[in-house]
């Protein structure tokens, strides 16, 4: 079937004409969106499906508008199911709320509504000096979103009305001393032990197993010991330095651009001063600063009266700790580097000539200008190089859409071979002897990063691609970078010879089995302490608590606190899985020494873990009550 399309491409491209043409005559473009957003559900809330169009819709607004407010964010951590279902969640948790909104009839004031606009800071900025809003301007912010007056407060209404459903079991949370000081009290815990531990490490040189229990663990784990599912590839690439290489400038462009840009490679003028300052930071009362600038204005009259005494009255009074011992040099500056009241009166003065005073946020200077160096006109041969660079650069950057889709069509229309679009735009063809299909973390360093991309893998590894051998699709692997593949030779994931592994099986061997030796010896040691606790040979104890862990982990940690305390001594015990076992005994529980200072503050955070727990508590039921359904987390992305 694909290769029919393939291959009669222009037919199919009338044949969908005609049929696509009639349903936009006969229901509009509208009506044509509202059929294609029936779509099969992901979720449902209270007998009413979220289809996938909807969810890749507010994915996507979801992604953009991360990508605003952190424009160095990657954006391949959302491009995954598990992203997905994190919108998916929001989505129904917004349905939920709005059906149990309409079911207990919560309603919002227009005063109410009203109040809350006006809190609005960006609504605020549009208000005129009366304090009216500017209502052109308000609608000039919705309409750069997507919407109108109408639309914002209904959708503003809807979400005051949606946050009543959880407020009144939130708010309705009693906090009383009693529960925050029996929770709290457990939580800050602190406990005398003794704890041991039998590790894994002990046992490892006493086992010795033999060529048939290896084999057996060989056999019986086979999937450890797969070679990875790998192909080998040809790839090519197209961005943007390539699309660059491919374009030829002639003289009359170079030259064009050096006479419109001459400011510009001129650069700019600059300019040399000297200065004294007396400090008068801009908070300085009032009173102060008057008495510095009255100081300012004595200096200035000796500086009028001696004009060549400049340097050495600004080592004697000029405050700037910077300049002051070099007689006020500034060195040569631009426009930008200096204060605006400096940089406005430095670029102001002749050659020679000195200023009145100047007040800046540092305090009161007297500014002489000691020389100009104005920029000097570049000439176009000393100019044409970076001149060239420049415009291959902006001319690239429009020529590449129209490269990337000539690209991506001839990659899928001569599916069979990437040489049509090597020769077309003349690329390198690449190889890879040995692509594995699970991203590779060790050969990252030393490979392409798109190498590693899960859009790039999975095409490669498609049926398409592995069985038919066609071209992958032109992939964007980063901005301005196109990537097609395709599969030369396709190796499926298979079990080493034993041979290959036989060390690799004798260490799994040796570490499981101490692993269970350990456990073994620890469940053993328990049992018998608690039949006897006299007999029990534990390290010297010590006060353990969740602040103070003594380097033990959490598991370790936890379970000392936990274990139920009638009659002291008590012993616990803990598999720590791959680090083997500990036994804890339990002797006393000791007086809590954090109580006090953070008390207030632990109070008021727990209130809140409080009303969040009620809320999600809330939340899980009213799921309950209308049905909600959603589709597993493997699916949603198809």
């Amino acid at each position: 079937m694909f290769d029919f399309v393939r291959q009669h491409t222009k037919i199919m491209q009338f044949l969908l004409f005609l049929l696509i043409f009639p349903s936009f005559v006969l229901f509009g473009i509208d009506g044509y969106n509202r059929f294609l957003d029936k779509g099969e559900a992901v979720a449902t809330v209270d007998g009413h499906k979220i289809t996938q169009s909807e969810l890749d819709n507010a994915h996507r607004n979801e992604v953009e508008r991360m990508r605003a407010s952190m424009p160095n964010l990657d954006s391949k951590m959302f491009d995954s199911p598990m992203a997905k279902l994190g919108t998916l969640e929001r989505l129904v948790r917004d349905r939920v709320m709005r059906v149990a909104a309409d079911q207990l009839n919560l309603q919002v004031s227009d005063q109410r509504l009203a109040n809350t606009l006006s809190q609005n800071p960006a609504i605020a900025t549009l208000r005129k000096p009366d304090g009216s809003l500017d209502l052109e301007k308000y609608k000039d912010l919705l309409a750069a979103q997507g919407m109108t007056p109408e639309s914002f407060e209904a959708q503003m209404r809807n979400d005051l009305a949606t946050q009543q459903v959880l407020s009144g079991v939130s708010n309705s949370v009693i906090n009383s001393a009693t529960l925050v000081a029996s929770t709290l009290n457990a939580y800050y815990e602190n406990r005398t032990v003794q704890i041991v531990k039998f590790s894994p490490l002990d046992f490892l040189t006493s086992i010795k197993p033999s060529s048939d229990e290896l084999n057996a663990y060989y056999q019986s784990h086979s999937a450890l010991f797969q070679s990875p599912e790998q192909a080998a590839i040809e790839y090519v690439v197209l961005d943007l330095p390539t699309v660059q290489k491919s374009i030829s400038l002639s003289e009359a462009d170079v030259r064009t651009y050096f006479e419109q840009n001459q400011s510009k490679l001129a650069g700019l003028e600059q300019r040399r001063a000297s200065h004294i300052l007396l400090n008068a930071p801009k908070d300085m009362p009032a009173a102060e600063k008057e008495k510095i600038k009255a100081k300012a204005l004595e200096v200035l009259a000796q500086v009028k009266k001696s004009p060549d005494q400049f340097s050495a009255l600004a080592k004697q009074y000029s405050q700037d700790p910077g300049s002051a011992n070099k007689g006020g040099d500034l060195d040569y500056f631009g426009r930008g580097a200096m204060v605006k009241p400096f940089e406005d009166v430095a670029f102001s003065l002749n050659k020679g000539q000195t200023s009145e005073l100047v007040e800046s946020d540092f305090g009161f200077h007297i500014i002489k200008l000691v020389d100009i160096k104005l920029p000097q006109m570049p000439s176009f041969e000393s100019s044409r190089s970076s001149i060239e660079s420049d415009l291959k650069k902006q001319q690239s950057q429009k020529k590449f859409a129209e490269v990337a889709e000539q690209f991506t069509n001839l990659v899928y229309e001569q599916s069979e071979s990437l040489k049509p679009v090597v020769d077309k735009f003349k690329l390198p063809l690449g190889t890879i002897d040995a692509l594995n299909k699970q991203p590779n973390a060790a050969n990252a360093s030393s490979q392409p990063a798109w190498l590693q991309n899960p859009k790039f893998l999975s095409a490669v590894f498609s049926v398409d691609s592995v069985e038919k051998k066609h071209n992958t699709e032109a992939i964007e692997v980063a901005p301005n970078t196109l990537v097609a593949a395709r599969v030369r030779e396709y190796r499926p994931a298979k079990t080493k010879d034993f041979s290959l592994v036989k060390e690799q099986v004798e260490q799994l061997y040796k570490r499981e089995k101490a692993e269970s030796l350990s456990k073994k010896q620890g469940e053993d040691k328990l049992s018998a302490w608690k039949a006897n606790p006299s007999s029990a040979n534990l390290p010297t104890a010590f006060v353990i608590s969740r602040e103070k862990t003594k380097d033990w982990s959490q598991k370790v940690v936890e379970a000392a606190l936990r274990a139920p305390l009638k009659d002291t001594p008590v012993f616990a015990g803990v598999d720590l899985g791959a680090d083997g076992y500990a036994v804890i005994k339990i002797l006393k529980v000791e007086p809590n020494d954090t109580a006090s200072a953070n008390r207030s503050r632990e109070k008021a955070q727990f209130g809140q873990w409080l009303a969040q727990t009620e809320s999600l508590a809330y939340y899980n039921y009213l799921k309950e009550q209308f049905k909600v359904t959603t589709k597993p987390l493997g699916s949603i992305d198809k």
